[in-house]
């Protein structure tokens, strides 16, 4: 069977999680890629996350961490001194036979290592550089200090969790780093592919702001376009995960129709009546009342018992996992996720499934400099031709332009996909029906004028379908279901995202698809999977989030877990992305139409690698602590004057000395016990006093302002309908605006990364219900004026629904 990247070569010069989970995808599937280290090696190395919160012993001297062992499974190891002409002159003639560069320095920091894009083109004009940084490669904040902890406050993720009588809280592990990472990895394969046409290669340039931005709220800068004035206010999911007799056990709902549902579980039905009920933050105003008569029930009946009645009433349920349960839970066991990485601790497989292709199995991580030689003996095979003078480009690379994708998706995973097949240049219809159209469009929480249509004021639905057209079909009717048959027998991709049992209903399985078109890829993307105990279960980003473990590291200790509330959902839909090309890398090479299963579940537990490699290589189970993490003390959230907040993240003892600094007050030190990061953290409680004084004084712009021209990590907790206008995005035109057709105006985003300057271009404003069908049923399938008329009359096709 075909290897989808095999003979790509990659140069991976980056550090941490981002770029490391990046070229390990890439590397999963079959590129070659060379991990490239300074002599004292990448710091990930050194990294137990149990060791930093002083929870367990240290690693030995000789011996790499399970986590880094975990991201760079696979890879070739390389010392290079890039500080050196020698280590740089090793790289160009690397860079001779390269496909893809992968770093992540600070902005510019390769042009000053005299390695900028054009001094590689010179080296092979083919060859793409991929740069992630906090927030891309120019704009006013470039240089800006920030962590994923900062990043969540100033995008307004941080504001919007938590209870009224303690902080906000951050959403715990290192999930926005894994979410840039997964767009790094996207983009990587757009611009192979843009080369493979051009002979040119792209300088991809990923911003984790944008990234987040997209993945941590809920396109809530769309809603305050749509609502002027709205705020978003703090608060947990009710219900969420509630405590049962043996452990927790979470639930979602998201719709009035699954609150009503749910009432039914815990045998309070009146609550499923009461209008004030019917929203989540108007039940969170009455978070006493309701999660009392929640836990009433949930106390007193198992997670088993809990998870059996609430799957019998179609309400989302998953048991909460975390680094230790999830190796045992019966659905990941049945289907193999977990695997035994070389080292010996477990981990989870690739986060998609190949009908056709496969993926490299995992190989062991190398030791520091492990293939110097070997790889060094290689620099000058297949050398690319070279060009001086790279060829200026005026927009972003269409690698898919041509592509006809028949979309089925629904909510917001699987739109993110489809639109990013769009914006590299795909022809995507979106096909709802007026019976039934995307459940999304009615989860907007707004309010319409008297002359305003609900269905179009969803956030979400504008923010993840941008570019494609939008066709309304009747599938349960026979004419519906055979113009969308005719659709699939055009398709290069056809595309969904119900539970499984949905498609199949209307005989559109895969082997129905691959019937009716043998060249088409049908990408699925389940909750759960195609098999396995939990298959039919109805499942969402937050049901994922309970389920892995993403859910288990936020939160207060001595409460309940905390869903980061979404993320999995733009996670999934950009691993489904990348799963995607990889079947059309696959179709170039002869293998033909194939089925590609991306169950969102396994991207989550993929982000929550680091909780099974911890537990499983050093049996420490990770739990949630507040606003603190192992990665940075102190950290955490201050009020300032006003009662405006600030978020810090001291990483580094650089940092502190530049904070003690900034702040004015040298008693922060403690006479130089507080050097060390070890020493803060023993000293947390102590110094979040201080800090709690000093911030109370001061305003908040005021304190940021310092503390970032000092570069400590720092940023105001943005209510997050209030991010725009932003400084940094503006300036980088990340936002388009378009003339939507019943909601007005509104600032669209990109996607975050610009190919050679340039962003994925926004060309249209997401669809109206129904916008294009005479459009494309005449285009596509040569409809009459007379025959749409008459699936008109016939409610086949419509732009109304019909239950409004």
């Amino acid at each position: 069977m075909a290897i989808p990247l095999d003979g790509v070569r990659v140069l991976d010069l980056s550090t941490q999680v981002a770029g490391p989970y990046a070229t390990k995808l890439l590397a999963d599937a079959g590129a070659d890629v060379v991990k490239i280290e300074a002599p004292t090696g990448d710091p990930l190395r050194r990294w137990k996350a149990s060791a930093q919160l002083a929870e367990s012993e240290p690693l030995p001297d000789d011996e790499d961490g399970a986590l880094f062992r975990f991201l760079n499974a696979s890879k070739r190891s390389l010392i290079l001194d890039l500080e050196t002409s020698k280590g740089r002159d090793a790289l160009l003639g690397l860079a001779a036979s390269a496909d893809l560069i992968v770093e992540s320095f600070a902005p510019g920091r390769m042009a000053e290592l005299g390695l900028s894009l054009a001094t590689l083109s010179a080296a092979n004009a083919a060859l793409s550089l991929v740069s992630i940084t906090p927030f891309g490669q120019d704009g006013p904040w470039a240089a800006r200090p920030a962590t994923e902890f900062t990043l969540q406050a100033e995008l307004g993720s941080t504001a919007a969790r938590g209870y009224p009588d303690r902080m906000p809280l951050g959403a715990g592990g290192r999930l926005g780093e894994y979410v840039s990472g997964t767009y790094a990895a996207a983009g990587a394969l757009a611009a192979l592919q843009a080369a493979r046409h051009s002979g040119q290669g792209e300088h991809v340039d990923v911003s984790t702001c944008e990234a987040m931005l997209l993945s941590f709220q809920t396109f809530q800068y769309i809603h305050a376009q749509l609502e002027p004035g709205s705020k978003v206010g703090r608060s947990v999911e009710t219900p969420s995960i509630e405590p049962a007799k043996d452990g927790w056990v979470g639930f979602c709902t998201i719709t009035a129709q699954q609150w009503k549902d749910f009432t039914l579980v815990i045998d309070r039905p009146e609550l499923g009546e009461e209008d004030g009920l019917l929203g989540g933050h108007t039940r969170f105003e009455h978070w006493e009342q309701v999660s009392g008569a929640i836990q009433a029930w949930t106390k007193e009946h198992t997670v088993a018992e809990a998870v059996e009645k609430a799957e019998l009433l179609r309400v989302p349920v998953a048991p909460i996992g975390n680094g230790q349960t999830v190796l045992r839970t019966d659905q990941f066991v049945e289907r193999g996720v977990f695997e035994k990485n070389p080292a010996g601790f477990s981990q989870p497989r690739v986060p998609y499934r190949l009908g056709v292709g496969e993926n490299r199995p995992f190989g062991r991580a190398p030791s520091l400099g492990q293939h110097s030689a070997e790889i060094l003996g290689e620099a000058t095979k297949h050398q690319r031709a070279g060009a001086t003078t790279p060829r200026l480009r005026n927009a972003a690379p269409k690698p898919m332009a041509g592509l006809f994708v028949v979309d089925f998706t629904a909510f917001w995973a699987g739109p993110v996909a489809t639109s990013y097949f769009a914006a590299l240049g795909a022809d995507v219809v979106k096909i709802e029906s007026i019976q039934r159209p995307d459940g999304m469009r009615f989860a907007g929480g707004i309010a319409p004028t008297e002359d305003q249509k609900i269905w179009e004021l969803s956030p979400v639905s504008h923010g993840a379908n941008t570019n494609k057209r939008g066709i309304t079909l009747d599938l349960e009717s026979e004419a519906g279901l055979a113009l969308a048959k005719r659709l699939i027998e055009q398709a290069d991709i056809v595309i969904e995202n119900f539970s499984p049992r949905v498609i199949e209903s209307f005989g559109l399985g895969w082997e129905n698809v691959h019937a009716l078109n043998p060249d088409a890829i049908m990408v699925r993307m389940p909750a759960f999977g195609l098999s396995g105990p939990w298959r039919d279960r109805t499942g969402f980003a937050m049901t994922i989030e309970q389920a892995t473990g993403l859910a288990w590291m936020t939160g207060y200790p001595d409460r309940s877990p905390i869903v980061p509330r979404g993320c999995c959902d733009p996670l999934g839909g950009m691993t489904a992305a990348f799963a995607t090309m990889l079947a059309l890398e696959v179709r170039n090479q002869g293998g033909g139409g194939q089925l590609v299963e991306v169950p969102l579940v396994e991207v989550g537990l993929n982000a929550a690698a680091e909780q099974v490699a911890e537990y499983s290589a050093y049996g420490e189970l990770l739990e949630r602590r507040g606003n603190r993490g192992p990665g940075a003390a102190p950290q955490g959230i201050y009020a300032c004057a006003n009662d405006e907040l600030i978020a810090i993240a001291v990483e580094t003892d650089e940092h502190w000395r530049a904070l003690v600094e900034a702040l004015g007050s040298p008693e922060l030190a403690d006479e130089g016990s507080r050097e060390r990061i070890e020493d803060r953290r023993s000293a947390h409680d102590a110094i979040d006093a201080e800090l709690a004084a000093i911030f109370a004084k001061r305003e908040v712009a005021d304190c940021v302002d310092a503390l970032t021209k000092a570069g400590v990590p720092a940023a105001p907790l943005a209510n997050a309908r209030e991010v725009r206008p932003h400084p940094h995005l503006e300036e980088r035109g990340f936002f388009v605006t378009h003339e939507h057709p019943a909601a007005g105006s509104i600032g669209y985003p990109s996607f975050p990364m610009r190919f050679s300057g340039h962003y994925l271009p926004v060309r249209r404003p997401a669809p109206v219900l129904g916008q294009h069908n005479d459009e494309v049923l005449r285009e596509k399938l040569g409809l009459s004026d007379n025959e749409l008329s008459t699936l008109r009359s016939d409610k086949v096709i419509g732009e109304f629904p019909t239950f409004m």
